[in-house]
């Protein structure tokens, strides 16, 4: 059997961002090293509030970026800036000591389906966990 280094160990693991909303205004954002957490609530009103994820949360979205195949993602994921209707643009960061890794996906990107597949399930890994975080305070 052999035992493949990831790229990216959760050892080093330092934060992640995610950041998304119309491709000209990423105005809901969410940062695990600071814990500030924005965003437009069904209202259009905006939300600010102090979560932190825990040590499992962050491990838990470390592993299915991992198995999701983050690391292999392209960088730029951008779909037709030119149409009409305007995409959803979701900027996904996670930072490590000696490597970061950020991807650009927009929600009208025209590539595999396979991976755009991979990058909404990420995506709502994340808003799971962001969700998950908020509702402990509520407590």
């Amino acid at each position: 059997m052999m035992i493949k280094n990831a790229p990216y160990r959760y050892s080093d693991f330092q934060s992640i961002s995610i950041k998304y909303g119309p491709k000209d205004s990423l105005i809901n954002q969410f940062s695990s090293k600071t814990g500030d957490y924005q965003y437009l609530n069904k209202r259009d009103s905006l939300v600010k509030v102090h979560i932190r994820l825990t040590d499992d949360d962050l491990l838990y979205l470390h592993h299915k970026a991992a198995d999701l195949g983050f690391w292999d993602f392209p960088a730029n994921e951008r779909g037709d800036t030119t149409s009409a209707d305007k995409p959803t643009r979701y900027v996904i960061e996670f930072k490590y000591k000696t490597k970061t890794k950020k991807v650009t996906f927009d929600s009208n990107f025209a590539g595999d389906p396979k991976l755009i597949d991979a990058n909404k399930q990420l995506i709502k890994e994340i808003d799971q966990s962001l969700t998950t975080a908020e509702n402990r305070l509520k407590k």
